[in-house]
């Protein structure tokens, strides 16, 4: 089962891309983020309650779980709901996202003593590099400055995350952090969207399919996978992952949404595989 986890917490994540489309149709971005981890934050306190967990803790682990809720669920996934309600294309939003595992595979070295390996590199160019096939490199001249920014925002953001919660990734048992993170990404999602947004939901079954998808099988479900992988695996073998993001995106968009499927789609595809592959593969010493 362990060694199907990250094939699950990649068709997981990529499904957020496909609900997200629906969900700002019927939305707006940080008024269905705020309700969406207000109720996951309510969920996770009645599981720790089920399950008889002290969600008392030192001052310092709650405030880094807080932390990085606010980093990963709110700036990171908020930046990108943002990004694409000012006009920002998904694929581009999803390109700058991809350079995700780059970041944080240059940046665990020196913050946390992993070695990345010559065979690795080679997997995070290739994966790198299969998304650009995926996604196309005609990104146009106009290009809205504040959705650009605001994705690079976020792409920042999941790097200092995850390299965080490999960090401290014993530090809380798996209820309470996601408890505390998603508790800190509701308070973030709320204060924008009081300063910045004219909150407005219209109930439909898309939006309520929708959002109910992202809580139970990305916040219950793929944040928990991703925490168990950082426990398990460095931050540069997991962050590779992010890379089969887009291509399986794009799969589930022309299946569920009847969006176009391209032969340079599979080839590009193939080419992110190949790349976590080699990325994925042995430890770094540390």
């Amino acid at each position: 089962m362990a060694r199907l986890l990250p094939f699950i917490f990649v068709v997981l994540w990529a499904s957020a891309f496909v609900s997200s489309k629906i969900i700002v149709a019927d939305a707006t971005p940080f008024a269905a983020l705020t309700l969406r981890y207000l109720i996951v934050s309510a969920g996770f306190l009645i599981v720790a309650a089920i399950w008889r967990e002290n969600l008392r803790a030192a001052p310092d682990d709650i405030g880094a779980a807080a932390l990085i809720g606010v980093l990963f669920h709110g700036v990171s996934i908020g930046s990108v709901f943002f990004a694409v309600s000012v006009g920002l294309p998904a694929g581009i939003a999803a390109l700058i996202n991809s350079i995700h595992p780059i970041l944080t595979s240059a940046l665990a070295g020196p913050l946390l003593g992993e070695r990345v390996s010559l065979r690795q590199w080679v997997g995070i160019v290739l994966g790198f590099g299969g998304v650009v096939v995926v996604l196309g490199l005609d990104v146009g001249a106009n290009l809205p400055a504040a959705g650009v920014m605001a994705a690079i925002a976020g792409l920042f953001a999941l790097s200092a995350a995850t390299l965080w919660q490999r960090k401290r990734a014993n530090r809380l048992s798996l209820t309470v952090t996601n408890f505390y993170q998603a508790a800190a990404a509701g308070l973030f999602h709320l204060a924008v969207m009081a300063l910045i947004e004219t909150p407005a939901i219209t109930v439909t079954l898309p939006f309520v399919v929708s959002l109910g998808w992202q809580i139970v099988a990305i916040s219950f479900g793929a944040f928990t996978i991703l925490l168990i992988l950082l426990k398990s695996g460095s931050a540069s073998q997991t962050s590779a992952l992010f890379f089969l993001v887009p291509p399986v995106s794009i799969l589930m968009a022309w299946v569920l949404l009847g969006e176009t499927l391209t032969t340079v789609d599979l080839i590009g595809l193939a080419i992110a595989t190949i790349g976590v592959y080699l990325a994925t593969r042995g430890t770094p010493a540390r």
